[in-house]
C-alpha cells in the first residue's frame, strides 16, 4: 500500500493531507485516524509540515514491536525463474554492492542522484541505487515527491516506478513492506581520491529528530563529516553562544493531543507572539500527520518519547490562546533548550566547558557567554567509529567499530584517572579508543596485520598503556557487548573510584534536563570537587546520548584558552588590558601584606642603597680580551649536509623528467626569505656577509658592507612583493642562471593566501612561493628550511619525500661521526637532563610560582592566565631584584621578601647581578623573559625599567624589549661597552642582532606570538617560559618554544662530562657562601673543587681552531664558531676577528701539579667564560612541563603525540603513535599519512584528480633541530653548488705537446702566416711529414723518416700508460661546444627530440643494399630515419624505397647550411657521445649521421630519436673501427654515383655533386682558430662547428684535395714543426707557424670519396687505420692537407669507444687475463681458443711482442722493419718503413738503407718478387707473411721468391687463438740468409 499512489504527483497541500489520513485508515482498523482539518489548521504553516512522520513507527519496524506478537512477515512475489537471487546483485548478475563499485565509473541519468540501500541479509553492506532526485528528500528533510523513479545501475534497467519493483530487482529480500523511507539510507559521493564513498544520512523525517550522528546540525555547530579530519580548526565562541529565546521559537503540537504526563517545572509560561489572527500552540512536533504504518497500541494520546534536539519554528499568536497552547512545562522546554544561569561567573568562580558527545546538544540561552562548547569529543567519537580503509576494502567484515557505550565508559576512565590539576587531552583518549578497539577484536585484525605492518610497525602493541587506568574487575571480554542498560551502572562504579572529582547523571530523560541538573548543583556549590559532569541518557527505544561538563576550575580554564588560537588569545590579552579589566590584579600584586606595596618597598631600597653604595655601578670595561673568530670555517656535519643538499640537486637533474638541467647554467644566484622579524633579518645577513659566499659567487661587487648585502635577503611582509617580482622577472631574463630561493624557518607562515590575504602578512608565502611563475620558472629551485616541517609533511605536500634533507646525528653510540667536538643540546637533551640525579636539571617548574599563580587564577577567573602569570612573574622579578639589592646593601629586608618570590626568581637575579661584579671586564649573562603578548612585554619591561630606575641598576644590567619588527635597543652605556669589546671603532655602530649582545648582562623580553627565527647568544643562561599558558598544546609550537635554549656545547670543555652536568667548573649561583636555598650551593663546591690547568703567566697552547695572540698575558679563551650562536662580528669590520674572550676555567687536569693549591687566578672571577660551555636553564610551567616531561606508549614525549601543527588535521584516530626508533624520514613518511592540511593550509588546493600526489620537482626541505647550524649549511651549499656548475661548464680535454719534435730548423715559408686557404701548387713543393706528431699514438711503432732523429734518452711508452696518464686540462665549454645527452637546454630540445614537453619524433626503418667486391656479395644496411630529416634522402615514386641520400651541388652554398655529410661511428657511448650538433653548428642545416652497431640500435635511438643512423651489418658486429670507416666511404661512394645519375636524369650537372664527407670522432668537443694579432702574434679563438666547415667548404681547389684535416688542440700554443725542401722526402723540419702543411690526419677528416674512390680503408682493422689510410693516400699520388689555424679539442671520456677490447676465452663470456704470447699458437695444436677476432689477436700480438719477433729492430731507427702496402703497429721499440708496391706510387728513398725485417700482409697480385728486391736486409733480418689461411701464405712464399734469401723452419708457422669456424690468421716467420 506504501506505493499505491506511486507515480501521482501530487503537489497541493490538501492532496497530501488527504492522501495521508487515507493511507493511515487503510493501515489500521482499529484506530480512527486523525481528521484531516485537524492536520491543515490545528497545525503551526511551515513549509516541512506536511513531510513530517512520526518516528516511532520505523524505529518498531527496523528494532521490533513492543508487543508480544510477532510481526507478521511481508510476502514478496516470487522472482523470475532463472534469474540472479544473490545478495549485493540485481537479478541481471551485476554486482551493486558499494565496496565494489567504489572505483567504478557509473552512468547516472540526469536529474538522478546515487543513494545507498540497506540490505537487511547482509550486515554493513550497501548497495548502490540512481533514484530520481524528485523522490528524495532535500538537506531540511522536505520536498520528496510522493512515489519512486530509480534505475540500475548495474543492468542499466531504468523506469522502476514501484519501489516494490524496484527493491525485488536488486534482491533485498525483506521480510516487511518495502518503503523506501527504510531502506534507501545514504547519500553516496565522491571522495577527494574519485572514490563512491558513503555520505550524510537521507533525511525522510524532516529535521525532528536524527538518530544518527549526522542529523540536524543547528546553525551554531558544525559538525564534521566522520569521513573528514576529526579535529575541527579552533572552535570560535559561538559553539557557546546560543540565542535567545526569541530567537528559539518552541515546538508545535495540536491542542487535544499534548502530553499531559510531564510537570512543569514553572507556574508562569512564557507567552510568545508572532502577529495577530491565530493562538501560538507550543508543544512537541511528535504527531504532525498519521503514521505510515501504525504499530499496535498506537493512540493519538500515548505520550511520544522526548526528542533529543530542539526545532526551530515560526508560528503566530494571538491573545485568545488555547489552554493546551498555555501550559506547556518548563521541564519539556529543558529538553529543547537549556538556560544558562546569570551570574555562574561570579557565583562559581569558573567558566564551565560543555564537550558534545553522542547526540544533538540543546541549544543554550541565557547566560550564554559565560559558557563554552567544544565539539572536540564528539568529533573524538565520530573519528573512532570510522573503521580504517584497509578494512573497508574487504567487505562485509566482523570487524565493527567501538560503540556508543563503549566510547563513553572508555571516557569516564579515562577522566578517573586524570589527576586533580590535569586537563584532558583529546589525543590520549583517541589513543585509548584505538588500544581498546584493537585489543576488542585482536582475532579479527590479525588477518589484517600482514599489510599494516609496513606502514605502522609499532600499530599493535601487546598491552595496553597505563593510562588507560581500566580496573580489573570492569575489564570487558572482547566477545561481551556492553548494552544500554547496563552503561548507567557501570559508569557509576567507575567514577566512584575517584570519589567526587567525576559525578554521573545517569537516569535523566535527555540531556537537557541533564544539563540543567548540572547548572543547579554548580550555583548551589556542590560541585566544589567535582571536575568532571558526565551526563548519559539511556531510554528505550532510542540511542544513547551523552555529554560532559567540565566544572573543575583548572580544567575550565585550561580548556578555554587551549579553545582559542594563539592569535585570539593575544587579542583577548590585548583587549583585557586595553579595557582596563586587569587594573584590579595589579592593584592586588602590588600589595605585599605587612611588608607594604612594591612601590614603597623599592622607594626605601632606593634610598637605602643610596646610603650604602655597597658595589660601584660600573667599573672600566677595558682589558686585555681578544677576540677571536674564524667566520670562514665550516664545521664537518654543516659540511655533510651541504654535500647532501648538492647530491639531491644532482639527483633532481639527473632523473628522467628533466625538470633540472644543471647543464645549461652557468652561474648562481639567490634570494633568502626570512620571517618578518628585524632580528632575524639582520643576523641572515651578517651570516651571509661572513660565510664568503658573496666572493664566491661574484656577487661581492656591489657590496662593500654588510648593509649592501641587505639586498640578498628579504622579510616576508609586504614589502617582499617587489622583491620576489624582481626575481622572477630576472630568472627569465637570465635563463643560464640558476636562482635559489632559500626559505628560511619555513613553518612560520603555512596559511592559504586565499584565505588570509593582507591579514597581518599571513598567506605570502603561499601567495608568491607558490605562484605560477615560480612553479612553471625551470631555472628555480625553493630550499624550504626549517626546524619543524611537520606542517609541510601532510597528505597534500608540494615537497616530494625523496627531497627531504635531514640533519644527521652527530653521535652513533658516543662516537663522534664528524670529528667536530662539539655535542648539540636540544630538547631531548633537557628531556634527559629531568632523569639525572647527579644535579639540578636543566629543564624544572616553579612550584612556588604556581602556588601564586593559582591562586590569582582562582580569585580572577575572568582574566587570561598570561595576564595573571606574567604579573606574579614581574612581581617576583621587582621583589627578587629588591631582596638581592638589600642583602647586598647589608639591609634587613630579604628574609620577610623571600615569601613573595621564588627560589628561581632569586638564583636568576642574583646571577644577573652578582656575573658583572666578579669580571674585570663586566661580562654577564642573558636573561629571557618569553612573553608572548606584545602589549604585556611592553607592560613587564617598562615595570622592570621602573624599578632598575629606582635602585639605580641602570648600568649594571640592561633590559631589552625584543620586538619582531624591530631590533634591540640598548643605552648608549652598555653599546660603548660592546664595541670596546668587539674593538668597533664606528661611531655610529649599534648591535642588530642578539648575538652581538654576547656577554652583555641584561633581561630580554622575547615578544610575539612565537619565535621567529631568532639566534641567541652562548651567553644565555636562563630561558623563562613561565608566562607560556596551556594553549600551546602542538608539537611545532611546544618545540619551538623549548628551541630557544637550543645549544652547541663543546667537547673539549667538557671532558668527559655530560653537557647538563654542571661539573666544578659551573656556575649555578654567584653568590656569596650564605645561599638561598640547598639547591644553591653547587658554585661553592666547584670553586673549592676545581683546579687549573696551567699558571696564568704560562703562554696558552694553540688550539685545533689556531692559537691566540702571543702578546696575551694569559690563557685565551677561544669559543669555537658556531654558525647560530658566535657573537657575530661588526658592520664596519667585515672581516674582524674577534669573541669576547675571558678566562675561563680549564677542566680538572689528572697531572701532579694539579693537586697544589694555587691562588684564584682571574679566569676564576668571570661567570660567564665558565658558563658559556653550560646550556642554558629553562623553566616552565607545571601544565607544561608534565606534558612533556611524560612518556606515552612508544617511549617518546607526549608532545609528539600531539597535532604537529595548527594548521593540519590527524586524517584518522585510528594510527599508529610515533616510534622511538623511527628515524626522521620515517616520521616524515609518518605525517604525509596521517596529517591533512585544514582548509586554511597552503597545501589544502595542491590536489589534482586522478593522482595521489603533486609534488613541485624543485622543491628541496632542509630540516634540522635549532641553532644546530643549519644557516651555515645552506650558505656553504649554495658555495659548492656555483663551484659544481662551474665545473659542469668544464670538460677535461686532452692537453698534450707533439711528439716526437726535431730540433732542425729550416727558413723556408710555404705559405704567408695569415694566409686563408692552402695553394695546391704549393702544397705540393713540400713535403709530406711521415712522423706521427699526435700524442694518442705515443705507445704505436713510429715510422721511418730520413728528416726525423729520435732523441736518445726518448723511451718508449706502455699502452696502458698512454691511455691512463694523458694530461688533460680543464677548460670551460664554450657556446659553440658539442654536447652529450645530459644536457637539455631550450634552444636543442627539439634538435635531440628528448623532451616529454615536445612529441617524440617518429622514425622509419630503411633498408639499402649496393655492391662491392671487397665484401664479396651484395650487402643489405639500414638506415633509421626520423619523418623530420627524410627530406634529406630520395625516395622511389612508387613504393617509398630508399634511393639515395641528396647530395648538394659544388656551386651551391647558403650561410645556414653545412653541405658535407657528417657521418660518426660510435660505439658504447650512448649516453656520452657528443652527438648533440646544434650548438656547435649555431644552429645551421646539417645532415648528421651515427654510425652504430646492430645490437646498439635500439639503446642509440633510445636517447637520440632525432638523430638519422646508419646501423652497420651484422657481420660487423664483432669488427672495429677500420670496418665502420670502410663502410662510410665505400657507401658514400656509390651514394655519389646514385646522386650523378639522378642529377643526369634531371638534365643538371652531374659532375658538380659535392663529393666531399666528413669523418668525426664521438669525442670532438669544441674547436677555435688561430689568429694574428695586432703585433703579429698568435691570438687564439673558439669558433664554431660551422665556421671552420663553411670556412674549409668554401676553400679555392678544394677538389683537388683528398684529405683535409686540423691541427690537435694544446695549450703550448700552434708551433708547428713542417718539414721542408722540394722534392720527395727532401728538407729539414723548423718550428715557426706554418698555416698548412702535409701530414698524418686524425679524428676530424674531410675526406673527397671522388679523389680516393680506388682507396679504401682496411675493413678489417682495429687500430691505427687512419694512418694506414693516410700513408696509402699520399703513396698514391693524392694531396692531403692539414690546416694548422685550427684546431679541435677532443674531450676525455673514459667509456665506450673503439679502443676498448675485451680478450675472452672460449669457455666462458667472462673476460680474462691472458698474455699477449697466448694470443698464438702453433696450427693443429690444442690450444685454448679466444673468443676475440683473428684481426684483433694479430694486431695485439704484434704491438706486444714484435720486439722478440723482429730482434734486430728493437730500438733501432735506423734500421727499420720494411712493411709493403700497409702500416702494422709493431710496438713503440720498432720502427716501421712504409713503402707502397703500386706503380707510380710516391716512396721515401731507400739508397743505403739496411733494413731489419720484412713485413708482408696479405700482398696481392700487384707485389712482385723485383719490388723486393730493390731493399737489402740486415743478415738475420726477420720476415714476417701474413695470410688468410696456411694455403695462401706457401702461395706468397713461392710467388715472390722469398726462399732464395729467406730461410724457412716448419717451426716458425703460427695461426692466432682462433677456433677453426672463427677463421684464424696464420703468419710464417723466416731469417735472412
Amino acid at each position: 500500500m506504501g506505493n499505491s499512489y506511486a507515480g501521482q504527483l501530487h503537489t497541493t497541500r490538501f492532496e497530501e493531507v488527504l492522501h495521508n489520513s487515507i493511507e493511515a485508515s487503510l493501515r489500521s482498523n482499529t484506530v480512527v485516524p486523525r481528521p484531516v482539518f485537524s492536520q491543515l489548521y490545528l497545525e503551526a504553516e511551515t513549509p516541512g509540515t506536511f513531510n513530517s512522520r512520526a518516528e516511532n513507527e520505523e524505529e518498531e519496524d527496523e528494532d521490533g514491536s513492543e508487543s508480544n506478537s510477532p510481526p507478521v512477515p511481508y510476502q514478496m512475489k516470487a522472482p523470475p525463474e532463472g534469474c540472479c537471487t544473490t545478495d549485493g546483485f540485481c537479478q541481471a548478475g551485476r554486482d551493486l554492492r558499494l565496496a565494489t563499485l567504489a572505483a567504478e565509473p557509473l552512468e547516472v541519468p540526469p536529474g538522478f542522484l546515487l543513494v545507498g540501500a540497506k540490505c537487511p541479509m547482509v550486515a554493513d553492506t550497501l548497495l548502490v541505487c540512481a533514484v530520481d532526485r524528485r523522490f528524495l528528500p532535500d538537506d531540511q528533510g522536505h520536498n520528496a515527491l510522493l512515489g519512486f523513479l530509480g534505475c540500475c545501475v548495474g543492468c542499466g534497467q531504468k523506469a522502476f516506478r514501484y519501489f516494490t519493483e524496484f527493491s525485488q530487482h536488486i534482491n533485498l529480500k525483506l521480510i516487511t513492506q518495502p518503503k523506501k523511507q527504510k531502506h534507501l539510507k545514504y547519500h553516496l559521493h565522491r571522495n577527494a581520491q574519485g572514490l563512491l564513498v558513503r555520505g550524510p544520512a537521507l533525511r525522510w523525517r524532516g529535521p525532528e529528530r536524527g538518530r544518527d550522528t549526522e542529523g540536524h546540525v543547528t546553525s551554531e555547530e558544525h559538525l564534521p563529516n566522520p569521513l573528514l579530519p576529526s579535529h575541527p580548526t579552533h572552535p570560535p565562541d559561538s559553539y557557546a553562544v546560543g540565542s535567545n529565546m526569541a530567537d528559539l521559537p518552541p515546538l508545535l503540537t495540536n491542542g487535544n493531543h499534548a502530553p499531559l504526563s510531564i510537570q512543569p517545572m514553572s507556574s508562569q509560561p512564557p507567552t510568545l507572539t508572532n502577529g495577530p489572527g491565530r493562538p501560538t500552540v507550543i508543544g512537541f512536533h511528535q504527531h504532525s500527520g498519521p503514521p505510515k504504518k501504525r504499530h499496535r497500541g498506537w493512540s493519538p494520546e500515548a505520550l511520544p518519547p522526548a526528542v533529543a534536539e530542539p526545532i526551530v519554528k515560526t508560528a503566530s499568536s494571538s491573545s485568545s490562546s488555547s489552554s493546551s497552547s498555555a501550559t506547556l512545562s518548563n521541564g519539556l522546554r529543558a529538553e529543547l533548550s537549556v538556560t544558562v544561569p546569570d551570574q555562574l561567573l561570579h557565583t562559581c568562580r569558573l567558566q564551565p566547558v560543555i564537550f558534545k558527545g553522542h547526540g544533538v546538544l540543546p541549544q543554550l540561552h541565557g547566560n550564554v557567554e559565560e559558557v563554552r562548547v567544544s565539539p572536540l569529543l564528539q568529533s573524538c567519537y565520530l573519528s573512532s567509529q570510522c573503521l580504517p580503509r584497509v578494512y573497508q576494502h574487504y567487505g562485509p567484515s566482523p570487524i565493527q567499530p567501538l560503540s556508543t557505550e563503549m566510547q563513553i565508559l572508555l571516557t569516564i576512565y579515562y577522566l578517573v584517572q586524570l589527576a586533580p590539576d590535569q586537563a584532558p587531552l583529546i589525543e590520549d583518549l583517541e589513543q585509548i579508543f584505538m588500544r581498546s578497539w584493537r585489543e576488542s577484536h585482536l582475532s579479527e585484525i590479525r588477518q589484517y596485520q600482514q599489510p599494516l605492518a609496513p606502514t605502522a610497525p609499532s600499530a599493535h602493541p601487546q598491552a595496553p598503556p597505563a593510562f588507560l587506568g581500566l580496573p580489573p574487575r570492569l575489564t570487558l571480554p572482547p566477545a561481551q557487548a556492553l548494552t544500554p542498560a547496563q552503561l548507567p551502572w557501570l559508569a557509576q562504579l567507575a567514577a566512584s573510584s575517584c570519589g567526587e572529582g567525576v559525578l554521573v547523571l545517569g537516569e535523566q530523560a535527555s540531556l537537557g534536563l541533564g544539563l540543567t541538573e548540572a547548572f543547579v548543583r554548580l550555583m548551589d556549590g556542590r560541585l566544589a570537587h567535582t571536575n568532571y559532569v558526565v551526563i548519559i541518557c539511556v531510554a528505550v527505544g532510542k540511542e544513547t546520548q551523552s555529554c560532559v561538563v567540565v566544572t573543575g576550575k583548572h580544567q575550565c580554564r585550561a580548556l578555554t584558552e587551549s579553545m582559542c588560537s594563539p592569535a585570539e588569545g593575544l587579542a583577548e590579552i590585548q583587549q583585557q588590558l586595553s579595557s582596563g579589566l586587569a587594573q584590579e590584579l595589579t592593584d592586588y600584586c602590588n600589595s605585599l601584606g605587612p611588608e607594604g606595596d612594591v612601590d614603597s618597598l623599592l622607594d626605601s631600597a632606593a634610598s637605602d642603597s643610596n646610603q650604602a653604595s655597597p658595589l660601584p655601578s660600573s667599573q672600566d670595561s677595558t682589558g686585555d680580551d681578544k677576540y677571536r673568530v674564524d667566520w670562514q670555517e665550516v664545521r664537518p656535519i654543516q659540511l655533510a649536509v651541504a654535500r647532501k643538499l648538492l647530491s639531491h640537486v644532482c639527483a633532481i637533474a639527473d632523473s628522467s623528467t628533466q625538470n633540472l638541467d644543471l647543464g645549461s647554467f652557468h652561474r648562481v644566484h639567490f634570494l633568502i626569505c626570512v620571517p618578518p622579524s628585524e632580528v632575524t633579518f639582520q643576523q641572515t645577513v651578517l651570516h651571509l656577509w661572513n660565510s664568503g659566499v658573496l666572493q664566491e659567487l661574484g656577487l661581492d661587487q656591489g657590496c662593500l658592507s654588510p648593509r649592501e648585502a641587505e639586498r640578498y635577503v628579504v622579510k616576508m611582509d609586504q614589502n617582499a612583493r617587489a622583491h620576489i617580482d624582481d626575481l622572477i622577472q630576472e630568472a627569465h631574463r637570465n635563463t643560464y642562471t640558476l636562482y635559489i630561493l632559500v626559505h628560511d624557518h619555513a613553518h612560520w607562515d603555512t596559511s592559504s593566501g586565499a584565505f588570509t590575504a593582507g591579514d597581518c602578512g599571513l598567506g605570502l608565502v603561499d601567495i608568491l612561493l607558490n605562484s605560477r611563475p615560480i612553479r612553471e620558472a625551470s631555472n628555480i629551485l625553493i630550499l624550504h628550511v626549517t626546524s619543524f616541517p611537520f606542517a609541510l609533511q601532510t597528505q597534500n605536500t608540494r615537497i616530494s619525500p625523496y627531497n627531504e634533507i635531514h640533519w644527521p646525528s652527530a653521535f652513533n653510540n658516543d662516537v663522534d661521526l664528524y670529528h667536530e667536538r662539539s655535542r648539540y643540546f636540544g630538547v631531548s637533551e633537557l628531556l634527559d637532563s629531568t632523569h639525572s640525579g647527579s644535579s639540578l636539571p636543566l629543564l624544572r617548574c616553579d612550584s612556588s610560582f604556581e602556588s601564586m599563580a593559582s591562586a590569582l587564577e582562582e580569585r580572577f577567573p575572568g582574566l587570561h592566565s598570561a595576564v595573571i602569570r606574567t604579573q606574579v612573574l614581574i612581581q617576583q622579578y621587582c621583589v627578587a631584584l629588591t631582596a638581592v639589592w638589600d642583602r647586598q646593601a647589608g639591609g634587613s629586608r630579604e628574609p620577610a621578601l623571600h615569601k613573595h618570590t621564588s627560589v628561581e626568581t632569586l638564583e636568576i637575579v642574583q646571577s644577573l647581578l652578582t656575573a658583572p661584579q666578579r669580571c674585570p671586564a663586566q661580562h654577564g649573562h642573558m636573561v629571557l623573559l618569553r612573553i608572548p603578548s606584545l602589549a604585556l612585554a611592553r607592560w613587564a619591561h617598562e615595570t622592570l625599567s621602573a624599578a632598575r630606575r629606582r635602585l639605580e641598576l641602570q648600568e649594571r644590567f640592561e633590559i631589552i624589549l625584543g620586538v619582531p619588527s624591530q631590533g634591540p635597543k640598548i643605552s648608549q652605556s652598555f653599546t660603548n661597552r660592546i664595541k670596546v669589546w668587539l674593538k668597533v671603532e664606528d661611531v655610529g655602530w649599534i648591535p642588530r642582532t642578539y648575538l652581538e649582545l654576547e656577554a652583555l648582562p641584561c633581561i630580554l623580553i622575547l615578544s610575539g606570538a612565537e619565535p621567529l627565527g631568532e639566534s641567541l647568544p652562548r651567553s644565555l643562561k636562563y630561558c623563562d617560559l613561565r608566562v607560556i599558558c596551556s594553549s600551546y598544546l602542538q608539537r611545532t609550537t611546544l618545540e619551538q618554544e623549548l628551541g630557544l635554549a637550543a645549544y652547541l656545547v663543546r667537547m673539549e670543555n667538557q671532558g668527559s662530562q655530560p653537557p647538563h652536568d654542571p661539573g666544578p667548573g659551573s656556575d649555578l649561583l654567584e653568590s656569596d657562601p650564605d645561599k638561598l636555598s640547598s639547591t644553591d650551593n653547587e658554585e661553592e663546591e666547584g670553586d673549592s673543587a676545581s683546579k687549573p690547568d696551567q699558571p696564568p703567566s704560562q703562554p696558552p697552547q694553540p688550539g685545533p681552531e689556531g692559537g691566540p695572540s702571543s702578546s696575551a698575558p694569559g690563557p685565551a679563551h677561544t669559543t669555537p664558531p658556531n654558525p647560530q650562536r658566535p657573537p657575530l662580528q661588526t658592520q664596519s669590520q667585515p672581516r674582524l676577528q674577534g669573541q669576547p674572550q675571558c678566562h675561563r676555567r680549564p677542566s680538572r687536569s689528572t697531572s701532579s701539579d694539579a693537586s697544589s693549591p694555587r691562588a684564584p687566578s682571574p679566569q676564576q672571577s668571570c661567570s660567564w667564560a665558565r658558563g658559556v660551555s653550560r646550556p642554558p636553564s629553562v623553566l616552565l610551567p607545571k601544565s607544561l612541563y608534565d606534558i612533556i616531561t611524560a612518556s606515552d606508549g612508544s617511549g617518546l614525549p607526549r608532545c609528539t603525540s600531539f597535532l604537529p601543527h595548527l594548521s593540519v588535521a590527524w586524517a584518522s584516530s585510528f594510527r599508529p603513535l610515533l616510534s622511538k626508533m623511527m628515524t626522521c624520514t620515517e616520521q616524515s613518511l609518518y605525517y604525509r599519512q596521517w596529517t591533512v592540511p585544514r582548509p586554511d593550509h597552503m597545501d589544502n588546493s595542491n590536489r589534482t584528480e586522478g593522482r595521489s600526489d603533486n609534488y613541485h620537482p624543485r622543491r628541496l626541505l632542509l630540516s634540522g633541530p635549532p641553532q644546530v647550524g643549519k644557516t651555515g649549511a645552506y650558505l656553504h651549499f649554495l658555495g659548492i653548488l656555483s663551484r659544481m656548475l662551474i665545473r659542469l661548464m668544464e670538460v677535461d680535454i686532452y692537453d698534450e705537446a707533439d711528439i716526437h719534435q726535431s730540433s732542425l730548423v729550416d727558413s723556408v715559408q710555404y705559405h704567408p702566416a695569415g694566409a686563408t686557404w692552402p695553394n695546391p701548387d704549393i702544397m705540393r713543393t713540400m713535403a709530406f711529414d711521415y712522423t706521427i706528431h699526435d700524442p694518442k699514438y705515443d705507445d704505436i711503432s713510429p715510422l721511418y723518416s730520413p728528416l726525423y732523429t729520435p732523441i736518445s734518452d726518448e723511451t718508449p711508452k706502455r699502452q696502458e700508460d698512454v691511455f691512463l696518464r694523458r694530461r688533460t686540462s680543464r677548460i670551460k665549454l664554450s657556446k659553440f661546444a658539442a654536447y652529450n645527452t645530459y644536457h637539455h637546454c631550450e634552444q636543442c630540445q627539439q634538435y635531440i627530440g628528448f623532451n616529454p614537453r615536445y612529441q617524440m619524433y617518429e622514425s622509419t626503418l630503411h633498408a639499402f643494399t649496393f655492391t662491392h667486391l671487397r665484401l664479396g656479395e651484395d650487402i643489405q644496411i639500414y638506415f633509421i630515419i626520423p619523418k623530420s630529416k627524410e627530406h634529406y634522402f630520395s625516395f622511389s615514386q612508387s613504393g617509398g624505397q630508399l634511393e639515395s641520400m641528396r647530395l648538394p651541388l659544388s656551386s651551391d652554398w647558403s650561410s645556414d647550411c653545412i653541405k658535407s655529410p657528417i657521418f660518426m661511428a660510435t660505439t658504447g657511448r650512448h649516453e656520452h657521445g657528443l652527438f648533440n650538433l646544434y650548438h656547435a653548428l649555431d644552429g645551421a642545416a646539417h645532415l648528421h649521421i651515427l654510425v652504430v652497431k646492430e645490437y646498439e640500435m635500439a639503446v642509440y635511438k633510445k636517447y637520440w630519436p632525432n638523430h638519422i643512423m646508419l646501423i652497420l651489418p651484422t657481420v660487423f658486429n664483432g669488427a672495429g673501427i677500420g670496418a665502420a670507416h670502410f663502410l662510410i666511404k665505400e657507401l658514400s661512394y656509390h651514394n655519389l654515383e646514385l646522386e650523378r645519375r639522378r642529377r643526369s636524369e634531371g638534365a643538371g650537372p652531374a659532375a658538380d655533386v659535392w663529393p666531399f664527407i666528413i669523418l668525426a670522432d664521438d669525442s670532438c668537443v669544441m674547436w677555435t682558430a688561430m689568429d694574428l694579432d695586432s703585433h703579429g702574434g698568435p691570438m687564439e679563438r673558439n669558433v664554431s662547428l660551422k665556421q671552420l666547415l663553411q670556412h674549409t667548404e668554401a676553400c679555392p681547389d678544394l677538389s683537388r684535395y683528398a684529405l683535409c684535416g686540423f691541427r690537435k688542440w694544446n695549450s703550448r700554443g700552434p708551433g708547428v714543426a713542417t718539414p721542408t725542401g722540394s722534392g720527395q722526402g727532401q728538407g729539414s723540419v723548423h718550428p715557426h707557424r706554418e698555416p698548412f702543411s702535409r701530414g698524418h690526419l686524425h679524428d676530424f677528416v674531410l675526406l673527397n670519396v671522388a679523389l680516393s674512390q680506388h682507396l679504401q680503408y682496411d675493413q678489417s682493422r682495429f687500430t691505427c687505420d687512419e694512418l694506414d689510410f693516410t700513408l696509402r693516400a699520399h703513396s698514391a699520388g693524392l694531396l692531403v692537407c692539414r690546416f694548422n689555424n685550427f684546431s679541435v679539442m677532443k674531450k676525455q671520456i673514459a667509456i665506450g669507444g673503439y679502443r676498448t677490447f675485451i680478450i675472452k676465452t672460449k669457455m666462458t663470456d667472462v673476460p680474462t687475463s691472458v698474455q699477449p704470447s697466448q694470443y698464438v699458437c702453433a696450427p693443429d695444436s690444442k690450444h685454448l681458443f679466444l673468443a676475440t677476432p683473428a684481426q684483433l689477436l694479430l694486431e695485439r700480438y704484434l704491438q706486444h711482442t714484435s720486439q722478440r719477433l723482429f730482434p734486430l729492430s728493437a730500438r733501432n731507427y735506423t734500421h727499420p722493419v720494411l712493411s709493403v702496402d700497409c702500416y702494422l703497429n709493431l710496438g713503440p721499440e720498432v720502427t716501421v718503413c712504409f713503402v707502397s708496391s703500386r706503380p707510380h706510387a710516391v716512396n721515401i728513398s731507400s739508397t743505403g738503407l739496411l733494413f731489419s725485417g720484412l713485413l708482408l700482409c696479405f700482398c696481392d697480385s700487384i707485389l712482385t718478387p723485383g719490388f723486393l728486391k730493390n731493399f737489402h736486409f740486415l743478415k738475420g733480418a726477420t720476415l714476417c707473411v701474413i695470410g688468410a689461411d696456411r694455403s695462401s701464405l706457401r702461395q706468397t712464399v713461392v710467388r715472390l721468391e722469398l726462399e732464395d734469401e729467406w730461410r724457412f723452419r716448419l717451426s716458425d708457422e703460427f695461426q692466432t687463438a682462433n677456433a677453426k669456424e672463427d677463421r684464424p690468421l696464420f703468419f710464417l716467420t723466416g731469417k735472412h740468409i
